[in-house]
């Protein structure tokens, strides 16, 4: 069935950058009333959705936090400095607009530079808020204060392209499996995770509290199939990314061995994820303690890190399908 775009832009559209997630946390709670069976919110943040079941323990994860910008100097001319939240190319932020948490709006413009291409860099960079100086900024926005992209939601029958779908889209998987989920053959603990886009952090901290036997995260990973893209196998549209590996981990063949007997047994499109780099909560989640049989599922996803990561409908139902059958199947 088509997906509920209503939720996924509410979701995307909560103010979270990485250490402050707690509006997300906020939406993801009040869409999901009375569809688990307890929940706590644990230091750094982490949403911990218990969902009882027969059968081992189970973490499902998927990151809150977007990336972001932090203001760390203003000139007295007004024009602010800032430093990334999450990784950024330099090249895709100017002329790009943000919004900090109070609803204040800039936009992102370089310094005049000789040469553009050469010389651009993120220390080159300034947020200009349209204030005539550094004590009319101060107003407003002060060091500290963080930012994001500010962009709509946009779907379609094909598509949807929004900032933050790293990885609220992942969010929404598991919140739509979760409302799905009649009969699971696992204990299920929906981890909604903090600070993944600065190392890992809220999954790396989770994981002992749940203290899982298997581990399943949920996030992006790239679309090569735009023009001159790098080869790999990866396609919008191509199904659920099954992920082999990434930088951050080598998953289990027995979790990918399971999630494409799913895909096969339930008729679910799906395509395998093997990159070089990047990496996800399973990267925390697999070396906890003596080691978690671990696996990810991705949606396969152009521009992530930008104001408009685009990715298909189909390929986020396929997402679902296959957490909520594999959930129901068990290991």
């Amino acid at each position: 069935m088509p997906i509920n775009t209503a939720v996924l832009k509410k979701v995307c559209e909560a103010f979270g950058p990485s250490g402050h997630e707690c509006q997300v946390r906020e939406v993801i709670l009040e869409d999901l009333k009375g569809c688990y069976d307890d929940y706590q919110v644990d230091v750094l943040g982490n949403l911990i959705v218990h969902k009882k079941g027969d059968g081992p323990k189970i973490m499902l994860a998927g990151h809150m936090d977007e990336i972001g910008f932090i203001v760390t100097y203003i000139e007295d001319e007004g024009f602010i400095r800032f430093s990334n939240i999450g990784g950024f190319d330099p090249f895709m932020l100017v002329s790009r607009r943000v919004i900090f948490a109070n609803g204040v709006q800039g936009v992102i413009r370089s310094e005049r530079l000789e040469n553009f291409r050469t010389e651009l860099s993120q220390s080159k960079l300034y947020i200009d808020i349209g204030a005539p100086n550094k004590e009319h900024v101060e107003k407003l926005v002060k060091v500290g204060d963080v930012a994001v992209y500010s962009a709509s939601f946009y779907a379609d029958e094909y598509k949807v392209m929004t900032p933050a779908l790293d990885d609220r889209v992942g969010c929404f998987i598991m919140m739509e499996t979760l409302k799905q989920l009649k009969n699971p053959k696992f204990d299920c603990y929906f981890v909604f995770t903090t600070q993944e886009e600065v190392g890992l952090r809220g999954a790396k901290t989770s994981v002992y509290t749940v203290d899982p036997d298997y581990g399943l995260a949920f996030d992006v990973t790239g679309a090569f199939d735009t023009p001159k893209a790098l080869k790999y196998s990866m396609k919008m549209g191509g199904g659920a990314c099954i992920k082999i590996k990434d930088a951050s981990v080598i998953c289990h063949k027995a979790m990918i061995d399971f999630l494409t007997k799913v895909a096969v047994d339930n008729n679910i499109k799906y395509q395998y994820e093997i990159l070089d780099m990047g990496g996800t909560d399973t990267g925390a989640i697999h070396v906890h303690k003596s080691g978690v049989i671990s696996g990810c599922i991705s949606v396969s996803s152009r521009y992530i890190h930008g104001d408009a990561e685009m990715c298909a409908q189909s390929d986020i139902e396929d997402c679902i399908n296959l957490t909520v059958k594999a959930l129901e199947t068990g290991i």
